[in-house]
Order: structure tokens, then C-alpha cells, then sequence
């Protein structure tokens, strides 16, 4: 993936999880619960576009953080 794309989606990441009051922590262990094996140390390196994201887990954030595909990819 793109990497400018990946930081985009990383800021689009941490704005939604502010928006939703939740710390990388509680996010990570929401995303465990799902069934996704991610650490908040993955969820930090996702808001830096320092890791991948997979399909899985887009899938899983847009349920947990309520918000739509293209709020959380554009």
C-alpha cells in the first residue's frame, strides 16, 4: 500500500478513536475480543503508518469505532 495512503488512514484511525473516547488500549482489546490477535503497540503502529492493515481488522474497526468505510479509508 501506498505509504501516504497508510498515514492517512492511520490519522483517520486515531481521529475516530478520540472521537469514540477510547484509548489504544481499550481499542486493542476490543479488536481481541473480536477475535483480531493485535497489541496496542500494533494499534499505535497503525495510527503511524508503521504497520499494515489487514482486511480483518478494517472489517472489525468500522463495527467497533460506528462509523463507515469511507470515514475510516478516505
Amino acid at each position: 500500500m501506498n505509504h501516504e495512503v497508510e498515514k492517512r488512514i492511520g490519522k483517520n484511525l486515531r481521529t475516530l478513536r478520540e472521537k469514540a473516547d477510547m484509548t489504544q488500549d481499550e481499542l486493542a482489546c476490543a479488536l481481541q475480543l473480536r477475535g483480531c490477535d493485535i497489541t496496542r503497540s500494533a494499534v499505535a503502529k497503525l495510527e503511524v503508518a508503521q504497520r499494515h492493515l489487514y482486511v480483518d481488522e478494517i472489517i472489525l474497526l468500522k463495527e467497533i469505532l460506528d462509523t463507515n468505510y469511507e470515514e475510516l479509508l478516505a
